[in-house]
């Protein structure tokens, strides 16, 4: 089966690429921001394996918006 070029694919299958593709890119965005922002005591694990690990597909990202991350005490006096 010879592969498609985007040319050959359906609108409706275009923009759910696109769609896609626009939901794994923010969610490693949301991911990585919160990672260089959050101190290495609120991370599970070394903060550099997280790097590499949030890039694979959707996995990376959400297991460490779910797992990833130890919940950060609110600063004293607050």
């Amino acid at each position: 089966m010879p592969k498609k070029r985007w040319n050959d694919l359906s609108p409706a299958q275009q923009t759910a690429i696109l769609v896609a593709a626009c939901v794994q890119v923010s969610l490693a965005a949301t991911a990585w921001v919160d990672l260089a922002r959050r101190p290495a005591a609120g991370v599970r694990g070394p903060k550099l394996a997280w790097v590499p690990a949030i890039a694979i597909s959707y996995v990376g990202p959400l297991t460490y918006l779910a797992w990833g991350r130890r919940p950060v005490p609110p600063p004293p006096g607050s």
